[in-house]
């Protein structure tokens, strides 16, 4: 679980945050940018697991979580880049690598 609290069964674990915490991209600050993020990254990626795990509406997400409109702006912004795929396939691989398989899934389609 994390290091912000008790945590939830979907929080990343710090293995797994070592992997993921490189893949967003970095915050827009400065002259052309916005303002300083608010919220731990971790958090974010935290809270929206906790969405897709639980199945829970955006607006259910307990309250210490970001807000949810934040957690939602995150997401739909790491969507739209790629980021959450490359999350899912950096876990993926993970995965597969402790389960003693290759990485990377094999691309052959079994046809009936």
């Amino acid at each position: 679980m994390s290091g912000s609290g008790d945590g939830y069964p979907s929080d990343l674990t710090d293995e797994q945050w070592v992997l993921v915490e490189p893949l967003p991209p970095t915050a827009r600050v400065g002259s052309k940018g916005g303002r300083r993020e608010k919220h731990p990254r971790r958090r974010i990626v935290d809270a929206v697991f906790y969405v897709v795990r639980t199945g829970c509406s955006w607006r259910q997400l307990p309250k210490d979580f970001p807000p949810w409109p934040t957690v939602y702006w995150y997401f739909t912004w790491w969507h739209d880049d790629g980021t959450v795929e490359r999350v899912h396939d950096a876990l993926r691989d993970r995965v597969r690598e402790a389960d003693g398989r290759e990485a990377e899934p094999s691309a052959g389609l079994i046809d009936s």
